[in-house]
């Protein structure tokens, strides 16, 4: 084989590699959905597109939140219990204190967001190690909201649930046009602006950001109140979700964030991710739970099954780099 030749088919397949690669999870999407199809009747219908559907929307907001700030070259373990709280806090406002729902839903919000500001503040500015920081909010806010709640769940009813019910039986619901909106608008963030392109330079190099004039504490508590004001659009989701708010909603939820970014192909070391890419991860992580729970397997097996998955994205994560 000549020279030539030989360089054509090394990069013919390079190319095809790449391809793959860039695709892969697509092409993990399918499978899992075609898994399922085959060995449950119930699994391809309305009723599993539904359950889908609703089950989306939260942790799709809360995964954006932590996609940002692990491309940082940081991490967010406060987000399941920031969810609860805002959810409390629209509950009580609501229920308690009788606010109507745009103030009340505001104040949630505006929970979270203070919840991520108090983790940049203490992250970024005091240089404090942010997995401690946020592991802190964590309990603090879920402490916070069994406070606002009195440890019970508050009922709020038809008022919030307007956000979560579908339109005429579409399955289209605006809990999940506010999530896929701003899928779009921050995978455009990430990608053609500024302030995109520093988060990425952060989580890459930071000192290497430092020195082109990027301030790297700036972007990184940025990235936390962002992640925090997300969470707190989480709680009220949640809450529309259920009809009311639990303090104990959102457990776990941190978790199937980090799983849903860092199998959409977000590094857990920073500097690389997508926001598609983690709507992608949330789809399989919703897919693989509903898929899970048709054919019968146990909630212990259910969390083996995708903790394995996890470790799974971390490997070929570490294989691409």
């Amino acid at each position: 084989m000549t020279l030539e030749r030989r360089q054509f088919v090394t990069q013919s397949g390079s190319r095809v590699f790449r391809v793959l690669e860039e695709n892969l999870i697509f092409v993990s999407l399918l499978a899992i959905v075609a898994f399922f199809g085959l060995i449950s009747d119930s699994f391809l219908s309305l009723t599993t597109l539904a359950t889908l559907f609703n089950q989306l929307p939260a942790l799709t907001v809360v995964s954006i939140g932590m996609t940002l700030v692990l491309i940082s070259g940081g991490i967010d373990l406060s987000v399941g219990s920031v969810v609860a709280l805002s959810a409390g806090v629209i509950g009580a406002g609501i229920s308690l204190f009788g606010l109507p729902l745009p103030l009340a839903a505001c104040l949630g919000i505006l929970a979270g967001a203070l919840a991520g500001l108090a983790n940049g503040g203490l992250g970024a500015y005091l240089r404090l190690p942010i997995f401690i920081v946020t592991l802190g909010m964590l309990e603090v806010a879920r402490g916070l909201a069994y406070l606002v709640t009195d440890s019970q769940t508050v009922y709020i009813g038809a008022k919030i649930q307007a956000f979560a019910i579908p339109w005429g039986g579409s399955g289209v619901s605006a809990s999940i046009l506010v999530a896929l909106t701003l899928v779009v608008a921050f995978e455009f963030v990430l990608r053609s602006t500024v302030f995109g392109r520093q988060i990425v330079a952060v989580g890459s190099n930071e000192s290497a950001a430092e020195v082109s004039g990027i301030d790297p504490r700036r972007v990184r508590c940025t990235v936390l109140v962002i992640s925090g004001l997300l969470a707190g659009l989480g709680g009220l989701m949640n809450a529309a979700y259920l009809g009311s708010a639990d303090p104990n909603a959102g457990i776990g939820l941190e978790l199937s964030a980090i799983a849903a970014a860092v199998i959409g192909g977000t590094s857990l070391m920073g500097g690389r991710g997508s926001v598609i890419g983690a709507f992608v991860g949330v789809l399989i992580v919703s897919v693989l739970q509903i898929g899970l729970a048709q054919i019968g397997i146990t909630e212990p097996t259910k969390r083996v099954i995708t903790g394995a998955v996890i470790i799974l994205a971390v490997i070929l994560d570490r294989w691409r780099a």
